[in-house]
């Protein structure tokens, strides 16, 4: 395999829960992921990557982890992820786990074992536990307020029945964050680390990679009023704080999870950062697991989730010596307008580049509303709080899924590696109509319906249009109700379909890997749909090796310019590009 693979892949996210049923119980696991991995192979990827299958009691969907080397009996056996990554390895495909090491579940033996144990004693100091303020102990430690709202901090009951200290939990209560300033804590996850290494595993995805450390002292602190908006200098971090924190229900408080913009600077020069996200203290950390990671062969990655702004904090989580990889929510983030999308690719390729590394691109994951349908919401909808049948300004179908194709053949031809989420290569859309007593996701229950939540992105895959559950399974059992409408979408359906949205998919990532694109560079191109190819008509024009690409954000079609056609993500109109179209064409 190539060397540094890891800064031009196109990187498969699969969510257990909802990519293939072996077992017929209506819950994805690892043995029908391993099923499926040749049309994963076929489609043209370089890596999967998957969300956590680890023992957990699934209140955040697996991201509250109770046993970090072994697999929750839901997914399977250890044996069935030996056999499932055998199975990848042998298609010439990497595979990328996800790790959680800001918390644990409540259920994880440390905290059972720091809950029976005294104060200041070293089961506690694990974890971080505080005595209360005020004569009784009874005020929290300081003013955090919980990313699910509420404190940040909750009293222990101590095994003598009296109210005790006081622990902090940045998300859910049931999720207690560890002390990482505790060499006890260091070491377990080297330890966590080289189990999963020494069965072959490719690299990590790292949850909230950015708050793992919290300030001296753990002072108060108080968002800004701007936090909680889209505008000024917090306009990306924002964006994205919407979308969402952890891989699970943490995505749900819009606001509570920004990197919060304030007027003092860092000694970087860059907005000062809430005291419990982007502390100087997670990147001494990341050293050491890079170090650790170096020792093994066949490049072993870190790719940071780290929900910072701007651009040029991100960088910081993957300078040489740090991680491979962070996700890019900037890009995620911007609308279809192309001198939107212009200024965000010229940030992240100045950004990381300045560093050495490649930038990331992405349109949808697990937290968010599927791109085939929100890039046509006719209303703002705050990521994390989901659409639903009552939500205003809903998507229209058939605009959302072209707009979806374009902004894909965009994004898979920029210089770096792709993040793709599954389902996306059929053009599925968010699952809107779902019925209210099917719902799961903690958002709903939580405020009572007010939030739809992210079950629409999670809906279980529809593989074969004629089988059960449209081939997930087995048998009809689906843990979320499959639309009717997706017997069309499914993958027989598309599969050697000409104009398909898969056979879209897996022409670009061929073009895209037989012409180098992802190791390439980007040059806008003038004169190109009117004015220069800058975005000031909707079009957005530049040249990435041999392949010239133009894509038209605008409402109105524009001439198309000279050149022999490679590949368009729709019909094109004679010698015009029509509106949300994008071209690729022979340089």
């Amino acid at each position: 395999m190539a060397s540094e693979w890891w800064r031009t892949a196109a990187i498969y996210q699969i969510y257990p829960r909802s990519f293939a049923d072996a077992n017929g119980d209506g819950m994805g696991d690892l043995a029908g992921i391993r099923s499926r991995l040749p049309e994963l192979a076929d489609l043209g990827i370089d890596a999967i990557w998957l969300s956590p299958f680890y023992t957990s009691p699934q209140k955040d969907a697996g991201y509250d982890v109770a046993d970090y080397c072994d697999v929750d009996p839901a997914f399977g056996t250890l044996a069935d992820f030996d056999d499932m990554l055998a199975e990848a390895h042998r298609l010439a495909l990497r595979v990328i786990v996800d790790l959680v090491p800001n918390h644990s579940s409540d259920r994880h033996p440390w905290f059972q074992q720091a809950l029976a144990a005294a104060p200041g004693s070293p089961e506690r100091a694990r974890y971080v536990f505080r005595d209360g303020a005020g004569p009784n102990g009874d005020i929290p430690p300081n003013n955090w307020e919980s990313v699910f709202g509420g404190s940040m901090w909750t009293r222990v009951t101590e095994p003598d029945g009296t109210p005790g200290q006081w622990y902090l939990h940045i998300f859910d209560s049931s999720q207690p964050d560890f002390d990482w300033t505790n060499e006890e804590v260091r070491e377990e996850f080297r330890r966590i680390l080289r189990f999963w290494l020494d069965r072959g595993v490719d690299g990590f995805r790292v949850d909230v990679a950015h708050g793992l450390i919290k300030a001296d002292g753990l002072p108060d602190y108080t968002p800004p009023a701007e936090a909680g908006s889209m505008g000024g200098g917090a306009q990306h971090a924002e964006a994205v704080s919407a979308i969402g924190a952890s891989g699970g229900a943490s995505a749900t408080a819009a606001g509570a999870v920004a990197v919060a913009v304030a007027e003092a600077e860092d000694e970087h020069g860059l907005p000062e950062t809430a005291p419990y996200w982007g502390q100087d203290g997670v990147h001494e950390i990341y050293r050491d697991w890079r170090r650790l990671l170096d020792e093994y062969d066949g490049e072993r990655i870190l790719a940071a989730e780290a929900w910072v702004d701007p651009l040029p904090r991100v960088a910081q989580w993957v300078r040489p010596d740090e991680m491979h990889q962070a996700f890019n929510f900037a890009y995620l983030g911007t609308e279809w307008d192309a001198a939107a999308l212009r200024s965000v690719i010229d940030d992240s390729l100045a950004a990381f580049g300045a560093v050495g590394a490649p930038s990331t691109w992405v349109l949808s994951n697990h937290d968010v509303i599927r791109h085939a349908s929100r890039l046509a919401l006719g209303a703002d909808s705050l990521q994390g709080h989901g659409i639903g049948p009552k939500s205003p300004g809903l998507p229209d179908p058939v605009l959302g899924l072209r707009r979806a194709r374009a902004a894909s053949a965009l994004m898979l031809a920029l210089p770096g590696s792709a993040y793709l989420y599954q389902g996306e290569e059929l053009g599925l859309p968010e699952a809107i109509h779902l019925p209210d007593e099917a719902r799961q996701d903690p958002t709903w229950f939580r405020t009572e319906g007010e939030r739809y939540g992210r079950d629409g992105c999670r809906v279980p895959l529809p593989w074969e249009a004629d089988a059960p559950s449209y081939g997930f399974g087995p048998t009809d059992a689906s843990w979320l109700p499959q639309p009717a409408g997706w017997s069309e979408l499914a993958r027989d359906r598309q599969r050697g379909v000409a104009g398909s949205t898969l056979e879209l998919y897996r022409r670009v990532l061929a073009e895209r890997r037989s012409r180098s694109l992802a190791s390439g560079s980007v040059e806008w191109l003038d004169g190109v749909g009117g004015d220069g190819g800058g975005g000031g008509d909707g079009v957005l024009a530049l040249r990435n090796g041999t392949v010239v690409v133009v894509a038209n954000t605008g409402s109105e079609a524009v001439p198309l310019p000279a050149g022999r056609v490679i590949l368009a993500s729709d019909e094109l109109d004679g010698a015009q590009l029509p509106a949300d179209t994008t071209v690729w064409l022979e340089a």
